[in-house]
C-alpha cells in the first residue's frame, strides 16, 4: 500500500474510484456532476492525496484549497474508500500524510462538513483534533411540492439579472450567518458561468437576491434585506429558482441551525430539515 498525491492521476481514474466508494449511496452523481463539484469546491490534484493498492486507489482525499475567513484553508471536497478496504483506517493515514504538504503550501486551517448521524467518522475526527464549529441543515425537495402562494408585495419592485461582483459588499449585510465553504464567494467564483443570479430591487435599491446553480438544483445563497422582510421578497426569489430548476429537487445545504429566520422561511414553503451536518476545523 502506497499513499501518495493525485496530482498524476486522471480525472477518470479518480471518477471511477469515487463511483465505487459512494456505490451504495442513496444519491448518486455523474461523471460531469462529480467534475463540477470539485471544481466548485477548489480541488487541487496537486494537495490531495490516495493510498493505492499497486496501480488502483483504494481510500482518496480530494482537498480543496482557497481563502476563507481570511485563512488560506483545505477543505474535504470528498473522501471515500472501497467497501472491501474499509476498517483499516486508511482515510486517516492518507489525511495524516497530506499535512506536511498543507502546511508548506501555507494552509493553516482544514475545514469539512460531516452528517450528524455518521457517527463513525464524527468520532474519527474528534480522535485526530477537528472540533465542531457550526451545526448545519440541509434540505431537499421536490419542485411541485414547494409552496408558495402567489403574493402581492406591499412595494413597488423589480426582478431582474445582476452582476454579483457588483453587490458584494452590498449583500454580506442582508446575511444573517457567514455561507459555508461551498456556498461562499470563492466557490461560486470558480463555476460562474453555472449560477443564475437575481436581485430584486425598490427604488433602485437592491432589496433581495439569490444566486441559483439550476443544473443542480442547489440553492446556494438566498438573503433579503433586514428591512424588507417578511414582505413576499424571499418567496418570489424562491419561485423564480422553481420555475429555472433543471433538476427534479430543490436543494438547500449548510443553513446555520442557530438561524431561525431561515428555517422558519423554508418551513412556510413546505421545505423541512432532511437531516444535520457539522462544520469541523483543525488547526494545521
Amino acid at each position: 500500500m502506497e499513499i501518495k498525491s493525485l496530482a498524476k492521476i486522471s480525472f477518470d481514474q479518480l471518477f471511477e474510484a469515487f463511483s465505487q466508494a459512494f456505490a451504495q449511496y442513496d444519491i448518486q452523481i455523474d461523471k460531469e456532476e462529480f467534475r463540477t463539484m470539485i471544481r466548485r469546491r477548489g480541488y487541487d490534484p496537486a494537495l490531495s492525496f490516495a493510498a493505492f493498492d499497486g496501480n488502483r486507489i483504494v481510500s482518496f482525499t480530494c482537498n480543496g484549497i482557497g481563502d476563507y475567513h481570511g485563512k488560506r484553508m483545505a477543505y474535504d471536497t470528498g473522501t471515500g474508500t472501497l467497501a472491501e478496504y474499509r476498517g483499516q483506517g486508511l482515510a486517516t493515514k492518507v489525511f495524516e500524510a497530506s499535512i506536511p504538504y498543507l502546511k508548506e503550501a501555507g494552509v493553516t486551517a482544514y475545514i469539512l462538513e460531516v452528517l450528524q448521524h455518521n457517527t463513525g467518522a464524527f468520532n474519527v475526527y474528534k480522535k485526530i483534533g477537528f472540533e465542531v464549529t457550526r451545526e448545519f441543515y440541509y434540505y431537499k425537495e421536490d419542485n411541485g411540492k414547494v409552496n408558495i402562494a402567489p403574493k402581492t408585495l406591499p412595494v413597488p419592485y423589480v426582478i431582474q439579472p445582476i452582476y454579483i461582483d457588483e453587490y458584494k459588499d452590498t449583500i454580506s449585510t442582508f446575511w444573517d450567518f457567514h455561507p459555508s465553504w461551498q456556498n461562499s464567494f470563492e466557490s461560486i467564483e470558480r463555476t460562474k458561468k453555472d449560477f443564475i443570479y437575481k436581485g430584486v430591487f425598490s427604488d433602485g435599491n437592491l432589496i433581495g437576491y439569490s444566486v441559483f446553480e439550476p443544473g443542480s438544483g442547489d440553492v446556494t445563497q438566498l438573503a433579503v434585506h433586514p428591512r424588507f422582510r417578511r414582505k413576499g421578497i424571499g418567496s418570489i426569489l424562491l419561485q423564480e429558482m422553481v420555475n429555472d430548476n433543471r433538476f427534479a429537487t430543490l436543494k438547500i445545504v449548510n443553513t446555520d441551525i442557530a438561524c431561525d429566520s431561515v428555517k422558519a422561511f423554508l418551513s412556510v414553503h413546505g421545505i423541512e430539515p432532511k437531516g444535520k451536518q457539522y462544520e469541523m476545523i483543525k488547526k494545521l
